[in-house]
């Protein structure tokens, strides 16, 4: 079949393209950022389009022209620069639906997620929620998944976080979590190849969850044993400094960052995740994965440990080194006598002394500034590294007395600039 998969390089999505191109069909993705998912999966066609810009069933005609098929994997947590939960996950499928209605696409597979519902409390569930529900109402052979917390080889959002709980030493400190039903994401993957081929029935709800839930603490202890990590004791963490976190990760999302700790992500996961598998277990024979074996494709390899350790790091890195840069310009512009003092005093005029503290200043300035936006990072790392082995080889040819100076001004430069590196060595999410 010639299937269509919007949000196709999405940590589900990419795995649905995976699964779909390994039974046999024709797979064609869609998203705004499909550069790396053309180089990861070139047997794919991919289309770039923003779902904000497809909010009428006239708009998507032209793309399901000759489609069989549509699986839709696109979705985003929270509203941010960019980022229309509501469009994203409801107008725009609702428009789909209707496209696909008139366009006579036969069969429509709606990922959504375990407790979605047109009332539920966050933007997030309402707007999977009111898509299902028209969806149902619609003439087309639909299948609606609803995954509980999925895990896999890979990890991305909620199970990034999970492993960066599993990296932390000594510790784990959770929320206060009812329970959790985990499935695994070649499962996922595989019942929506079934119900994409029609081998499951259609237009009816399933939710692919484990037959057992587990309490937080109990997974992050089995990842943990996974990536050969000694076990941490459970630190639960009080719901004020949880609420602290989770809108610093908020702010961090207008920033054009997305990180997992987002209130959205706070109150569906103090909710619990939960469902009911025995729709599925029916209709397929048999149950979902259970835990220890959903983490068994975890391979525990330095890489994976590497990724558990780096996780949380990588906030704290990106925030240093902005603020390390905008202090280091902010404070050359309050002290610029001294700063100029220093060029003078070493033969240069008062103008070009002037002109290069200013100058610099600004410059740090911009850097740090672009290091705390997500769009901005990768050049500001770059320029960075660059401004430092400019200012190192300036200073050595005009002042190389300053190598020697005991504060370090010279010396001090160099870890930041190693770490610029390394900011962009982690810079991708997934």
């Amino acid at each position: 079949m010639r299937v269509l998969v919007p949000g196709g390089y999405g940590f589900i999505g990419s795995a649905v393209v995976s699964a779909l191109l390994a039974a046999g069909h024709e797979v064609t993705g869609l998203g705004r950022s499909v550069a790396q998912a053309r180089l990861r999966q070139p047997r794919a066609r991919w289309l770039r389009h923003d779902l904000k810009e497809l909010v009428s069933a006239q708009a998507w005609l032209p793309l399901i022209e000759g489609i069989d098929a549509v699986v839709n994997a696109a979705g985003v947590l929270q509203d941010g620069p960019g980022d229309d939960v509501m469009v994203t996950q409801s107008l725009a499928m609702v428009a789909l639906f209707q496209a696909c209605a008139e366009a006579g696409v036969p069969r429509f597979v709606q990922i959504s997620a375990a407790g979605a519902s047109a009332d539920a409390e966050t933007v997030f569930m309402r707007s999977k929620g009111m898509a299902d529900e028209a969806l149902q109402a619609s003439d087309l052979e639909w299948t609606i998944l609803r995954p509980g917390l999925v895990l896999g080889a890979q990890a991305y959002g909620g199970s990034a976080l999970l492993h960066a709980l599993a990296g932390l030493p000594f510790f784990s400190p959770l929320p206060p979590v009812p329970s959790i039903r985990s499935v695994a994401l070649d499962e996922v993957a595989g019942i929506v190849v079934a119900a994409a081929e029609g081998k499951i029935p259609t237009r009816r709800i399933y939710d692919l969850v484990e037959d057992e839930p587990h309490g937080l603490a109990d997974i992050v202890g089995h990842i943990r044993s996974r990536l050969g990590f000694p076990p941490a004791r459970p630190l639960p963490l009080p719901l004020w400094l949880l609420g602290l976190l989770f809108r610093l990760g908020d702010a961090a999302s207008w920033l054009g960052w997305r990180p997992p700790l987002r209130t959205t992500s706070l109150r569906q996961i103090l909710a619990g995740i939960d469902g009911d598998p025995r729709p599925l277990a029916a209709v397929t024979g048999r149950s979902r994965k259970p835990l220890p074996e959903i983490l068994a494709v975890m391979d525990g390899s330095a890489r994976s440990r590497w990724f558990a350790h780096l996780f949380l790091l990588k906030p704290i890195i990106i925030l240093t080194l902005g603020l390390f840069w905008l202090a280091s310009g902010i404070i050359g512009l309050i002290h610029y006598d001294v700063a100029t003092a220093v060029l003078t005093s070493r033969g240069f005029s008062a103008g070009v002394a002037g002109l290069a503290v200013h100058g610099g200043a600004l410059v740090d300035i911009a850097l740090g500034a672009g290091m705390l936006c997500r769009r901005t990072m990768p050049a500001a790392c770059i320029g960075m590294v660059g401004v430092t082995a400019f200012y190192l080889l300036a200073g050595t040819l005009f002042t190389p007395d300053l190598w020697l100076d005991p504060l370090g001004p010279f010396v001090k430069t160099l870890p930041a600039a190693v770490l610029a590196l390394v900011a962009l060595a982690i810079r991708d999410a997934r």
